[in-house]
């Protein structure tokens, strides 16, 4: 996680919302790797986590992660959780909770959701100050600039 935090905060100075993810498989080997681009790429779909899975699925060559990780800095938003439960990701684990728009406790529970086909693995908090403190610091910037 602390890896991804250092690189979420370089990804924010590119002037995207500081957002990092990692895809591992089953034995611990990175199969996918994104961060927010939407802004650079003007891309709505440009997500840290869809980046990631879009990327492990061509290594992969396969859309089911069943046995993956995804580990990223802040809680998914309802799309990429979605998108996760879509592709049958087996854990998730995210460092700061998104009260607005998390999707996996934060504002509401896609995981646990009735319309779920797929439960997975949720864990919660790690380094979530350091990562809570990161997305809050670039926002207060980022208000004080526009």
């Amino acid at each position: 996680m602390s890896r991804l935090l250092k690189r979420a905060k370089e990804i924010g100075q590119l002037g995207e919302i500081p957002v990092s993810a990692v895809i591992l498989d089953q034995i611990g080997h990175c199969i996918g790797y994104g961060s927010n681009n939407r802004q650079r790429q003007r891309d709505p779909l440009g997500h840290a986590e869809l980046i990631a899975l879009k990327q492990a699925s061509l290594i992969k060559d396969d859309w089911r992660f069943n046995n993956c990780t995804l580990i990223v800095t802040l809680e998914p938003c309802p799309m990429c959780a979605g998108a996760l439960i879509q592709a049958r990701m087996g854990q998730v684990i995210f460092a700061a909770t998104d009260p607005k728009r998390g999707a996996f406790g934060g504002s509401l529970n896609l995981s646990t959701h009735p319309s779920a086909h797929h439960k997975m693995v949720i864990k919660k908090g790690v380094l979530e100050n350091e990562a809570g403190r990161q997305i809050e610091d670039w926002f207060r910037q980022r208000r004080k600039t526009t």
